[in-house]
């Protein structure tokens, strides 16, 4: 036992033990697991004085509402047994919903009311907002979190009026956005950046018609959309729908909220099931990323998180959907434009960094979707041999170089690696994943 885990909490000291038991072969995953697991208690929470958890991303001083939920959410693993990380946890969930209600088009937040971040960009920017770039996830991310804290501890003190407050505008924004054109307000501008950092036609986006499914701005990656229905988070939205519905009505007593869910969930349904998928000459019936609902398709895949690739983790479907495993097959072959092969590893990168860069997080997320033991194994050794010598994930490394990375410290790869390895050595890890 390390100095470093020594300080731990006994639940947290205990699971690791397990783990380094169950990797005695594989000593250097083991100690990756040890470092990358702690990472996040050690280094990215900041209690609060209203008893909420305020999550950086790691590098950047912001609290992104996606990462933050996916950054604790292997330690819903002990939450059962642990009241102190159940509490955590829902610390972070009241923190999330806080900056919903603030503000339900921001991805990214302050601490406090700072100024501080991206406050130059030509939308309804406050002191407290980092960033106000419109992305669906970001509200999928805080309902999940808290669904999986009840279904794991039981604890449903984080279902009160702050959390029916925020389903109410969430709810409201997602049917406002189904038509976009025409009914939001929302627009978003930055001047000298980059096209993925701005929308076009006056911050308003890319034309689209009205399907069911829910607008979006920007992507998991917090780049723009080329088309605004971006397919899989509308998926996640699916999911999520369903456990409000859920909450609503089994935990709450808000049959409304419940029967409204229930509609929106169906409207969205329908316009996935219209709008989503496209028969490819090569792969057969797959889903496409984005769609405008005007004939437009964006064929690819981002290794950012809601991706097509992640579509059973986040619980929309098996992963031995026949859909999904056509997809599956583009989105790891070279039709998909951010999948690159080199010497060191083969995977899925963003137009979010550069040129033949493969992310840790793709390369997570393929083995915990994967039917195939050899590759997961494999994967495990990629994963084990492309951290530069650190012992930590990043966000994208060189496909024929791992040492050429970017982002040292980037804790949303470093929990997914950890629920990776949980699952790898059998431990029963909370999410919405659909059995076979």
């Amino acid at each position: 036992m390390t100095e470093l885990t020594k300080s731990l909490p006994v639940s947290v000291q205990s699971l690791i033990r397990a783990v380094e038991n169950k990797l005695r072969d594989r000593p250097k995953l083991a100690r990756m697991f040890t470092k990358c697991y702690t990472n996040t208690l050690t280094t990215t929470l900041r209690p609060q004085s209203d008893n909420t958890i305020f999550v950086i991303t790691g590098d950047i001083p912001a609290m992104w509402l996606r990462d933050s939920a996916a950054q604790v959410r292997p330690y819903l693993i002990l939450a059962e047994q642990d009241s102190e990380l159940a509490d955590m946890i829902e610390g972070v969930v009241r923190r999330q919903l806080h900056y919903i209600v603030l503000d339900p088009y921001a991805n990214a937040f302050n601490e406090s009311a700072n100024g501080m971040g991206h406050q130059n960009d030509l939308t309804e920017m406050n002191d407290w907002l980092w960033e106000r770039k419109y992305e669906i996830d970001s509200l999928c991310y805080p309902l999940q979190l808290a669904y999986l804290l009840w279904k794991t501890t039981g604890r449903t003190s984080q279902f009160d009026e702050l959390f029916l407050e925020a389903c109410r505008i969430i709810l409201k924004i997602w049917t406002i956005e189904q038509n976009h054109d025409e009914a939001s307000t929302y627009r978003f501008e930055r001047k000298d950046c980059p096209a993925s950092d701005t929308l076009p036609h006056q911050g308003k986006g890319n034309p689209s018609a009205v399907t069911g499914m829910t607008w979006s701005g920007f992507r998991p990656s917090d780049d723009a959309c080329t088309y605004g229905y971006l397919i899989p988070s509308n998926m996640f939205a699916v999911v999520v729908l369903n456990y409000m519905e859920e909450i609503a009505r089994e935990v709450m007593g808000e049959e409304g909220l419940a029967n409204e869910a229930a509609s929106l969930r169906k409207e969205i349904e329908a316009g996935i099931e219209a709008y989503a998928s496209i028969e490819h000459s090569e792969f057969g019936r797959m889903y496409a990323y984005e769609t405008d609902g005007l004939g437009g398709y964006n064929l690819m895949d981002d290794a950012n998180v809601p991706s097509l690739l992640s579509l059973p983790y986040l619980g929309y479907c098996s992963i031995d959907d026949p859909i999904y495993l056509n997809t599956r097959r583009f989105v790891l072959s070279e039709q998909n434009p951010y999948f690159f092969r080199g010497i060191a590893a083969e995977g899925i990168g963003s137009p979010h960094t550069p040129e033949d860069y493969i992310w840790h997080i793709s390369l997570a997320m393929q083995a915990l979707t994967s039917g195939d033991q050899v590759e997961v194994d494999r994967l495990l050794s990629v994963l084990e041999h492309t951290d530069a010598g650190t012992d930590f994930l990043h966000e994208g490394f060189h496909k024929d170089n791992p040492a050429e990375y970017t982002r040292e410290w980037f804790s949303w790869a470093n929990s997914l690696f950890s629920e990776l390895i949980l699952v790898y050595c059998g431990f029963k890890v909370p999410s919405g994943m659909k059995p076979v």
